[in-house]
């Protein structure tokens, strides 16, 4: 599913593991692929599993966990059937 993020300076940096903000201003808003969650065994925290349309060289191979409840993600996810013909 797709869903709208803000999006905080320290999060350009990301490279792996579970981004969580922990400083930086909003930089602005941003769009972001839901493909699923997981469970930090270390933390305990619940993330989402995140496609990005950064490129392969940004994140995980253009790819993000983020812990829930972190940048608006769980505020609202819209799904919907897609309009082929």
């Amino acid at each position: 599913m797709m869903v709208g993020m803000t999006v905080y300076a320290d999060f350009m940096s990301y490279e792996k593991g579970v981004y969580s903000y922990t400083t930086g201003e909003a930089v602005g808003g941003h769009a972001i692929k839901i493909l699923g969650w997981g469970h930090d065994e270390v933390t305990g925290d619940l993330f989402w599993i995140c496609q990005n349309q950064w490129g392969k060289d940004w994140g995980e191979s253009g790819f993000v966990n983020i812990k829930a409840g972190q940048l608006g993600l769980d505020s609202m996810v819209l799904g919907c059937m897609p309009d082929i013909i």
